[in-house]
């Protein structure tokens, strides 16, 4: 007699409207972290602001329900970074996941090292790597790396806002340092290292990487997968931020009862504001109703409302 056969018992989603801050942990994809908040949540729709290697932990603001709408906003925002580089060392990544390329001697002070660092500060160009997702004849370039194929890449401009060396003022531990940087979207720290690392002649990579920023957003205020699983389900949901915390960087506007009423259901409403610029906009009991761009001819136009707002 056969056994009865069981069936994997599927757990029903749930509505569910967020901000996680997660403080991802070392060696797990940004997708895995993703994917295993939202079971933990049993939320049914999640997306994430932006993955970050899984070489590098820290901030990782995960979004649920109508959060979704706004993650892309997140990716235009400034970056804060801790950055442990290894210098004489060059690898085919700019990291420690690449294959070694060459050893040189190391004969630096501390001194030296924040001399340089000084360097990058400011508007810089900065030549993306071959091991990177960015695209060329939509292709990623990484693919190009495996084969063993280098392509010409233009370089982009960037800015490092602030970037400073941290720790005493000993010598360096084992030929390494760890910097702090402040920059702009599209800085890639990995390449950073590197340059710094050749700027000293000694050649260097990114031995390890911290995200603890992003905009307004702080790396203090994140929560591992394990101190998530150690909270109640409702202390769970209470760690949750709305969906307009990603949108701190824009102007609030408050509408009146008419004007809100018309907003939600997709139309214009009179404002006066600088021509293009987006704003978030809520109504009269400051419940968030979405992200609004101001049109030359004085309407304020809907661009991504909340279901319900």
């Amino acid at each position: 007699m056969k056994a009865p056969r069981c069936e994997a018992v599927k757990v029903p989603r749930r509505r569910l409207d967020g901000v996680l801050l997660l403080d991802k942990p070392l060696g797990v994809s940004s997708n895995h972290a993703l994917q295993s908040a939202r079971r933990l949540y049993r939320a049914e729709k999640a997306g994430h602001t932006g993955t970050l290697d899984p070489l590098a932990t820290g901030l990782l603001p995960l979004c649920f329900g109508e959060a979704t709408k706004f993650s892309g906003e997140l990716l235009n925002a400034d970056k804060r970074y801790v950055a442990t580089v290894q210098l004489g060392v060059t690898t085919v990544t700019a990291d420690a996941e690449g294959a070694e390329l060459e050893r040189r001697p190391v004969s630096v002070s501390r001194a030296e090292v924040a001399a340089a660092l000084a360097a990058f500060v400011g508007v810089i160009d900065q030549v993306p790597p071959m091991y990177s997702a960015l695209k060329r004849d939509g292709k990623p370039l990484y693919e190009y790396a495996r084969a063993g194929i280098e392509v010409e890449r233009t370089a982009r401009r960037v800015t490092i806002h602030e970037l400073f060396l941290l720790g005493g003022d000993s010598g360096l531990a084992d030929d390494r340092f760890v910097f702090e940087v402040h920059c702009s979207k599209g800085t890639y720290v990995r390449t950073l290292a590197a340059d710094i690392g050749e700027r000293l002649g000694c050649g260097a990579h990114l031995a390890a990487l911290r995200r603890t920023g992003i905009g307004a957003l702080d790396v203090a205020h994140a929560y591992s997968p394990e101190a998530l699983e150690a909270l109640t389900a409702e202390a769970r949901d209470g760690v949750l931020l709305s969906p307009d915390s990603l949108l701190a960087g824009l102007a609030d506007v408050r509408l009146d009862l008419a004007e809100a009423a018309r907003l939600r259901h997709g139309q214009a409403v009179r404002w006066s504001a600088e021509e293009g610029k987006r704003l978030r906009v809520y109504d009269q009991e400051s419940r968030f109703i979405g992200v609004c761009r101001q049109a030359a001819d004085g309407w304020l136009q809907p661009l991504r409302l909340v279901a319900g707002g």
